[in-house]
């Protein structure tokens, strides 16, 4: 049949296939968006169709719900470790109570488990619960015009994504550590675990944050950060990347800061970079107020519509923001056309559609996550967030033995510290079901047959007398992650939380430890903090030193497990700890081959990246490689058989790091490539296999704006932290 015909039988027949179709939608739908069988694309089409300018407008709020097309969409929670409809930052909303969810430690606790499987499943935990309040009728908020809508949400703003290149940034406890590859990897199962496992749906939709380059509080609402296109590719901004392409999160929050003088809620990569190259195709929102920041704090703009416009054009499509009025503005200007709000539009109603918010519920398998009993009392929950504790605990001493402590041959126990009776909780927590404090766990630990005492500090000398006369002092020291102050007001220079970093790193609570130690030898620090602190006294003097993060409400049980030896730690540190103040670069330097670190870093630190100890110990032998080369598009397996050499139980953290020996650019010391970790019976060895494909190996090559792998030769070093290399094997690669 020729063309032309072709073409007038078409013409004759659809209207009678056209109004056919409209009576089967008149039968079963009221508009073809509703129809779950359409393509996504198709269906986007068709609500676009539908709305007025002004509900688009609206659309561009955290809330893209359409009212008047029946439209339910879903707006954002906050959930860095655990849904987030309480706590310190009053998420619940304004004049409603607050709703209990499992809360686990802080970020860097998270991180600092080294166990991306087990985040993997704190963060479905976490899906699950945002889900069941979701899906449950909680109290509602009214919204504008009157319109009802829950005060819950399944778009949760994690993971934070963000590298925690210097101690002193105020948020370091948000962000998982200072590796970009470490960093992506939790990234990557943060997602997957807040996203589920159904091929169609989601449980919730992972919004990393803050793209990018974002470590650095004071200042930050117009601070910019400067480095090359080099470390942007190979850096700061690889843990997105990660997220995105292996976690398959399709969402993030653009930062308050501006990159090479370019605010983040304008630059051209959000929509170059994370849309062309890697695939984003949901929402990219601005952080809280930055729209207003590109005219008044980095004076990009001379006004709020040319900001709009320009939030839009670089692929912005949800506002934290007081936007209407630019946006609106640009549009009449001619600005913006209808088209390109309607372009970044698509994003947001693809992330709705995913997460089955416009499919009948009964085509949604999460629909279903409802019940009468809350979901946090779940003891699944509640034993997860204990394991994930047990797990983020880093030993840093453990001078003869010291821990873990016998329990029958104690009498009396004196708990002492500002920390010791209460868990703190930091600003994006959620308010958990219970808390279990330190001294509660520890006290639990021991029952009624040994003698706690309890002193909050040294005032009055109570601290020293009731460690005089114990067998042993435990001495809870560390930060306040709000630092029990208003906003931007930090009362220590040592302490530091959003909006306001830190200016100190020295531990002022550690002359509590000096004055218990010089009383009782026997004494045991607990250092529950946000980020690291140089406790060179400390390190020096006292036996046994942990470590843990803020905010599990089974801090104290975990914590008691391991200092009596039911848990063996077994975690690491996930950022250099310095020695001092002296051996930091200044805080705006954002280029890290100055010294920034491990990859970096040229001193000796207080403790190194990747460090931490275990009541047993474990030997590393026979370190295979598959192949003696690798090129760009292959991969080789590094095995090493571990064994534990000790008399009890423990986990081993494997590290894999890559030197590069005759690059022509400039590359990392050391770069970590692979790790796992591993559980292991006394005696009991285990074959560790990581695999290193050729890509990994690749750098930023400027003049080709692309990732090169060079011929070049690589040192392959396997051992339990960045300094403590128990093996090592030498390969070639290739093109």
């Amino acid at each position: 049949m020729r063309a032309s015909l072709r073409g007038a039988v078409f013409a004759l027949i659809l209207p009678i296939v056209s109004s056919a179709w409209s009576n089967l939608w008149a039968q079963k739908y009221e508009y073809p968006f509703q129809d779950p069988n359409l393509p996504a694309e198709v269906r986007i089409n068709n609500i676009l169709s539908l709305m007025t300018v002004e509900e688009k407008i609206n659309a561009l709020s955290t809330d893209p719900s359409v009212p008047r097309l029946g439209i339910k969409g879903s707006s954002h929670i906050e959930g860095l470790h655990g849904a987030a409809f309480g706590g310190p930052g009053g998420w619940e909303g304004r004049g409603l109570k607050p709703v209990p969810t499992t809360q686990f430690p802080q970020s860097v606790g998270l991180g600092e488990t080294w166990d991306p499987d087990l985040l993997r499943q704190a963060a479905a935990v976490e899906g699950y619960e945002a889900r069941y309040i979701f899906n449950t009728d909680f109290e509602y908020s009214i919204g504008r015009r009157g319109n009802k809508y829950r005060r819950a949400g399944i778009v949760v703003r994690a993971p934070n994504t963000d590298l925690a290149r210097d101690p002193r940034w105020g948020r370091s406890e948000e962000s998982f550590g200072e590796d970009p590859f470490l960093t992506g990897t939790m990234a990557t199962a943060f997602a997957k675990g807040l996203q589920g496992d159904d091929p169609k749906y989601w449980l919730t939709a992972s919004l990393m944050k803050h793209f990018l380059a974002n470590s650095n509080e004071d200042g930050r609402d117009g601070s910019s950060s400067n480095f090359d296109e080099r470390l942007l590719r190979e850096y700061y901004s690889m843990p997105f990347r990660m997220g995105v392409i292996e976690g398959g999160s399709r969402a993030y929050m653009a930062s308050y800061n501006a990159y090479n003088g370019i605010p983040m809620a304008v630059h051209p990569i959000l929509r170059s970079m994370t849309m062309h190259e890697w695939g984003l195709d949901g929402i990219i929102c601005t952080d809280a107020g930055a729209l207003t920041n590109t005219v008044t704090q980095h004076m990009y703009y001379p006004d709020i519509d040319q900001a709009s416009a320009g939030a839009i054009h670089a692929g912005i499509n949800q506002f934290l923001d007081n936007f209407r009025a630019g946006v609106t503005a640009a549009l009449d200007k001619k600005l913006l056309n209808l088209s390109e709000i309607d372009e970044n539009l698509r994003g947001i109603y693809r992330v709705m559609i995913r997460l089955g918010l416009l499919d009948p519920p009964e085509m949604v398998r999460y629909s279903a996550i409802k019940g009468s009993g809350p979901a946090w009392d779940s003891e699944e929950h509640k034993a997860l967030a204990r394991r994930v504790t047990q797990e983020s605990i880093v030993l840093l001493k453990n001078a003869d033995g010291f821990l873990p402590l016998n329990k029958a041959s104690l009498k009396s126990v004196a708990v002492i510290g500002p920390y010791a009776d209460q868990v703190a909780l930091d600003w994006y927590s959620g308010t958990p079901p219970y808390v279990v404090s330190p001294l509660e766990g520890i006290k639990n630990k021991l029952g009624k047959d040994v003698r706690v005492s309890f002193a909050h500090d040294s005032a009055n000398n109570e601290a020293v007398n009731i460690a005089r006369a114990a067998d042993v002092a435990i001495v809870i020291v560390g930060n306040h992650p709000t630092c029990n102050a208003g906003w931007a007001k930090c009362p220590l220079p040592s302490d530091g939380k959003e909006a306001i970093d830190r200016q100190s790193i020295t531990l002022e609570q550690e002359e509590i430890v000096k004055q218990v130690y010089a009383v009782n030898s026997r004494t045991v620090v607990v250092l529950i903090s946000s980020f690291p602190f140089a406790i060179q006294w400390t390190q020096e003097h006292i036996p046994a030193i942990l470590h843990m993060a803020h905010n599990s409400q089974e801090e104290g049980n975990a914590l008691a497990d391991a200092l009596f030896g039911d848990y063996n730690p077994g975690g690491r540190l996930v950022v250099t700890w310095p020695q001092s103040l002296d051996q930091l670069l200044p805080m705006m330097d954002y280029d890290i081959r100055h010294g920034r670190t491990y990859m970096y870093f040229k001193g000796k630190p207080l403790y190194p990246f990747g460090y931490g100890l275990s009541y047993t110990s474990f030997e590393y032998s026979n370190l295979k490689v598959s192949s003696e080369q690798v090129g760009s598009s292959g991969e080789v397996t590094v095995s090493v058989d571990v064994r534990n050499s000790g008399k009890r139980a423990g986990d081993e953290v494997v590290q894999l790091y890559v030197k590069h020996i005759g690059s022509t650019v400039e590359r990392p010391l050391e770069e970590l490539k692979g790790f796992k970790r591993v559980a292991l019976g006394p005696g009991e060895k285990q074959t560790v296999r990581l695999v290193v494909s050729g890509s990994v190996l690749s750098y930023w090559d400027v003049t080709k704006g692309s990732f090169q792998v060079e011929p070049d030769e690589v040192n392959l070093t396997v051992g339990s932290s960045s300094t403590d290399i128990r093996l090592q094997k030498t390969i070639s690669v290739t093109q």
